[in-house]
């Protein structure tokens, strides 16, 4: 069994990191460039990332391959690089785990096509692209795979068809909801039931919701998918709603703010408690308080 289902297994409650992009943003990466590329171009920086949140709490890390696919790559012109950036990426989060301890989960996100019949591509054609980008990131030295910020159940349920036949690791899959007039619903209107129950028949072992909400609606959407599935469960909430300051995206949540609705998140269920845009350093160690507390 692999290190981070055993610790699961031990009722233990985890800590993931926080924001990759908007980190990066902050140290340089300008609007509309390619994270990935900067695994290769400032691995220093990425790396200091993965540190920074390993030195506050974190005993999970995910790498910056999020927009690593084929099909994203291309929107560059880097599509040739898949490999490298996946591999590098992995590696750079693997260094700094090994110096201050912690699980390397390699991130994977959409890749922005449409499958048909809604979009062009095949169900054979995304099956390659995933194939292409987890089985770098295994080389890398992956400890597990998360598949995240899905909206449609069809693309993610293939990318963790990738997972259970090409490699050996557990495969974590999450959904981003947004509440409508009918609840929570993905953006391709998957509800939440249908997620948990679909994520789970797709042979996801842990699965989970991240982006799109702060941490309070979140123990709301923990507690609908824990009625659904008995699966393990993952949570990184924005630090808040994204708000435009100044021309910049500002995310108002301190590490308080996030840090207080933990035990009522690990009370929804959750098992693996993280953050996504806006969080910092700061944030993970303020959520790490809170769960060393937690009663």
């Amino acid at each position: 069994m692999s290190l981070l289902l055993d610790r699961l297994k031990k009722s233990e409650i985890l800590i993931s990191d926080g924001a990759m992009g908007t980190m990066l943003q902050d140290k340089g990466l300008k609007a509309g460039g390619c994270p990935e590329e900067w695994n290769i171009t400032h691995p220093d920086e990425v790396r200091a990332i993965a540190e920074a949140y390993l030195k506050a709490g974190s005993n999970v890390i995910l790498t910056n391959t999020f927009g690593g696919s084929r099909f994203k790559l291309a929107k560059f012109g880097l599509e040739a690089n898949v490999a490298e950036f996946n591999k590098a990426g992995v590696s750079l989060a693997k260094k700094a785990a090994l110096q201050y301890g912690g699980i390397v989960v390699a991130s994977l996100g959409p890749t922005g096509e449409f499958m048909q019949p809604l979009g062009t591509v095949t169900e054979g054609e995304m099956y390659d692209v995933f194939r292409e980008q987890i089985l770098a990131q295994i080389q890398g030295g992956a400890d597990a795979i998360c598949v995240e910020t899905m909206s449609a159940l069809q693309e993610i349920s293939i990318a963790i068809k990738v997972v259970k036949e090409n490699t050996a690791v557990p495969a974590i899959a999450t959904m981003t909801f947004d509440k409508g007039m009918q609840g929570y619903k993905t953006m391709m209107g998957v509800s939440i039931k249908e997620a948990a129950i679909g994520l789970e028949k797709a042979g996801a072992d842990i699965i989970g919701t991240n982006c799109g909400n702060g941490i309070g609606p979140m123990v709301d959407i923990v507690m609908e998918m824990r009625r659904y599935s008995s699966k393990p469960i993952l949570v990184h909430a924005n630090a808040g709603v994204p708000e435009l300051i100044h021309g910049k995206t500002c995310f108002r949540d301190t590490p308080r703010d996030m840090a207080k609705k933990v035990p009522e998140l690990i009370d929804a269920g959750a098992n693996i408690i993280g953050g996504c845009c806006g969080t910092t350093p700061e944030h993970i160690r303020a959520i790490k308080d809170e769960i060393s507390n937690y009663k």
